[in-house]
């Protein structure tokens, strides 16, 4: 909760303006009053010496808080530099992975096309089986008619054949005849040796293209190696980045969950801020208001003192006794039950270091909670003088009460209120309708927050041992 000083002494005030009513005055009161202004005096100057803490602590704080937005802009820049160097990659890598796509086309096609020429291969292979079977055939044939000619006539030619014509007639047969089987034979050994020579001259051009099919597959099958290679090159530095990414990300949540706490701390100074220069405005108006009334008792104590003296000297000498002056009636106070608990209800959370509901994490819980709907009537824990009456922060809309009993200064606050009818620097007394509870700033659902400092805010104590 937030931290400041105690306010004004307005029970004293109303005893002692009672007392100044109705009796003679005394020195006794008088020095009464000097010494609570003094004492005042001395409040206040440990209020301007707090005010000067805070305003340090303010500037400490804005300074961390630039020093943080600086990193988070240094942060956000690389962030971005890290962010559009992984789209480049990214893009990058999608350029390699068509590249890749387009180059595994291509070793796709090749591949088919070693098939089909290795298929071609295989068709000729067994074409030249076939033609080299006919060839074989044929030479064959001329062995056996050569064999029949060597059986029938040994040395015999074809001239021979030709000479042994009967008659013109069968030599024109005859001669036609062996015309006509050397043209045979010489037209299939031609045809043969063509065949064969298409073939083959056919094979060598189809494993050439073969080979040079190959040779192109592997130098796609290379290129595609090296795009792979920049690819994991790439793929290695878009992880690099992911890693750099993941880590300012990270450092970025916790400068903002940092800046966020300093924030509240800023917002917290500036709220204690705000209650020290009420405080102070109080503390000056509570001086003012004695040192008034030090003059109206010392004007007193001069009319008193001529009135006797007017007296003895019309008396001749004779004297008249003095009237007992009252003494000073300021409360000797207890150190417990002196506030009464400001709503009726159960105390549903205690004094102390608890988990806190909203912001999940073990704090001080430097009050009660008590159990109240909203709108049941808030009064008064004690007399006193309200030092603040309005929205705080967490706590909503916030009553604070400085009090002045048994010579010690106290600060009660009661939060999360629906309501508030009372405002800074009017003096209530102890059961005094001031407000009604509710259920506004930091808070789950309908209670009282009740808190006691004991020497003004900030020094929260242990509200039960003050509670009857």
């Amino acid at each position: 909760m937030k931290k400041v000083l105690s306010s004004l002494l307005a029970a004293f005030f109303v005893l002692t303006i009672a007392a100044a009513d109705f009796n003679p005055v005394s020195a006794e009161s008088i020095d009464g009053l000097k010494k609570k202004i003094d004492e005042l005096e001395k409040e206040q100057g440990g209020i301007e010496e707090k005010q000067g803490n805070v305003n340090s602590k303010k500037n400490d704080t804005q300074s961390k808080i630039n020093e943080n937005l600086n990193n988070q802009q240094s942060v956000e820049t690389e962030i971005n530099s890290i962010d559009k160097e992984l789209t480049e990659t990214t893009e990058k890598i999608q350029a390699k992975e068509d590249e890749i796509s387009k180059t595994n086309k291509q070793i796709e096609d090749l591949t088919n096309k070693i098939t089909d020429l290795k298929n071609q291969i295989e068709e000729l292979k067994k074409e030249i089986v076939i033609l080299q079977d006919r060839i074989k055939e044929r030479e064959e044939l001329l062995k056996d008619r050569l064999r029949s000619i060597q059986e029938n006539g040994g040395q015999m030619k074809y001239i021979q054949v030709i000479f042994g014509a009967q008659s013109f007639s069968d030599l024109i047969s005859r001669t036609t005849a062996v015309n006509t089987i050397m043209d045979q034979d010489k037209s299939i050994m031609e045809a043969l040796a063509a065949d064969k020579k298409k073939l083959e001259e056919a094979k060598k051009e189809v494993e050439s293209k073969k080979a040079e099919v190959e040779s192109k597959k592997a130098e796609v099958e290379e290129q595609k190696k090296a795009l792979e290679s920049q690819k994991h090159e790439l793929v290695s530095l878009k992880g690099q980045l992911d890693k750099q990414m993941a880590e300012k990300e990270k450092l970025m949540a916790k400068l903002e969950e940092e800046h966020g706490h300093l924030e509240e701390i800023k917002l917290t100074l500036e709220q204690e801020q705000q209650i020290l220069n009420a405080e102070a405005s109080a503390k000056k108006k509570a001086i003012s208001l004695a040192q008034s009334k030090k003059g109206e008792l010392e004007q007193l104590a001069k009319e008193e003192a001529a009135r006797e003296k007017a007296a003895n000297n019309k008396e001749s000498g004779s004297k008249k006794p003095s009237s007992n002056s009252p003494s000073n009636s300021s409360s000797s106070g207890n150190s417990n039950g002196i506030f009464i608990k400001p709503a009726a209800g159960p105390i549903t959370s205690y004094y102390g270091n608890r988990y806190h509901p909203i912001f999940h994490y073990n704090r001080l819980h430097a009050g009660i909670d008590v159990g109240v709907g909203t709108g049941t009537t808030l009064r008064a824990p004690a007399d006193g003088v309200v030092s603040r009456a309005g929205r705080l922060g967490g706590f909503g809309n916030v009553i604070m009460i400085s009090h002045y009993i048994g010579g010690k200064s106290y600060t009660t606050v009661m939060a999360h209120l629906s309501s508030m009818s009372v405002s800074p620097g009017q003096a209530v007394s102890q059961g005094q309708a001031i407000g009604a509870t509710g259920n506004t700033g930091d808070s789950t659902g309908p209670h009282l927050h009740f808190e006691v400092h004991s020497g003004g805010y900030g020094n929260p104590i242990n509200p039960l041992p003050y509670v009857r």
